[in-house]
């Protein structure tokens, strides 16, 4: 019989894209995020995220894993599997 107090951990693999917004006045491009993927593996995500970064229209691609422990709902610091083109800063993330 297993304790349903006991916190199991939930691993979230994500393949996230971006594109350019125009940001008006400076004539700076921004990035906004376009497409959200999740997928169960690591690598279905980095290869999501290296097929994306390929598209005319998408600036840059992330893959990361994120950790969740859905008794608090408190999300973990994402963990980066591969960074492509234009990407936000880390402390932007």
């Amino acid at each position: 019989m297993t304790n349903s107090n006991e916190s199991t951990v939930k691993v979230h693999y994500i393949c996230q894209t971006y594109v350019e917004k125009d940001s008006g006045r400076d004539g700076q491009a921004d990035l906004k995020i376009a497409k959200q993927f999740e997928y169960f593996t690591a690598s279905e995500a980095q290869n999501r995220a290296e097929r994306e970064v390929l598209a005319e229209d998408c600036a840059g691609a992330d893959a990361y894993m994120i950790s969740e422990d859905p008794n608090s709902g408190e999300i973990g610091t994402p963990s980066f599997l591969v960074r492509l083109g234009g990407v936000p800063e880390i402390d932007d993330f």
